[in-house]
């Protein structure tokens, strides 16, 4: 992967606030997030709207169970990507997430169900990311060995990736190689808030510490022009 991704996060109460969003960033955000929000809320609903209109969709419900019950979640996720009126512009399940406290076993799971599904149906293998450690904990002397620690019984484990906060991601891309994939939530324009994010950065830095996709919610989201806001950060991106 060349260049780092925008996904914006759908971190919204409704449905209908989550569509004006989408149609407002229509052309130019292409990865949008569903959280545990908006798919307790709405279902794969919300999935399908964002599928129909060709849009990526990171599914980040981040799986954490006994193997056999995340095997069967997963594979649930990957039907996700058959179209129910077959069209045939409809967006595979772009890529998902499995809590990598879980353990090797279940994360080998999670990845043998991903490809024994969607090469029964026919489709796309979603990419499957780890997440390490919450970007809401605050730094100590502890994180950084633990998200590696994580990171490492991921990509055994044959994961694509994990999610991890910028502090990290650097680490991560020297000791794990240019081709695992690290996804960056708290990711904040320079003059944004941090809300209740501990670990933040700017799109420049995440970028420049090795991240391949940056995880967008509020500063876009709460802006007074949404699509104004999304395209200053694809802009700050280009840049990096």
């Amino acid at each position: 992967m060349n260049k780092a991704q925008l996904i914006l996060a759908l971190d919204m109460e409704t449905f209908e606030k989550a569509r004006r969003l989408i149609d407002d960033v229509d052309d130019s955000v292409e990865v949008f997030k569903v959280g545990s929000q908006m798919f307790t809320a709405h279902g794969p609903f919300i999935t399908r709207y964002l599928q129909s209109k060709s849009k990526k969709v990171f599914l980040d419900l981040k799986f954490h169970d006994i193997p056999n019950t995340v095997a069967s979640a997963v594979k649930s996720a990957v039907s996700l990507s058959v179209s129910p009126t077959h069209d045939p512009d409809f967006a595979p399940i772009y890529m998902l997430t499995v809590h990598t406290c879980g353990g090797k076993e279940m994360l080998e799971a999670a990845v043998q169900a991903a490809q024994e599904q969607a090469k029964a149906l026919g489709v796309t293998r979603p990419l499957i990311v780890g997440v390490t450690v919450l970007t809401s904990t605050a730094k100590d002397a502890h994180v950084e060995a633990l998200v590696l620690e994580r990171a490492r019984l991921a990509q055994e484990a044959g994961l694509d990736g994990v999610v991890a906060s910028v502090e990290e991601a650097a680490l991560i891309r020297r000791e794990l190689g240019p081709k695992f994939l690290i996804v960056t939530p708290g990711i904040r324009p320079a003059e944004a808030s941090l809300n209740d994010q501990k670990r933040v950065a700017t799109p420049a830095v995440a970028i420049q510490q090795g991240s391949n996709f940056l995880v967008v919610g509020r500063p876009i989201i709460q802006a007074q022009s949404p699509r104004s806001a999304a395209l200053h950060i694809l802009e700050e991106m280009k840049k990096s």
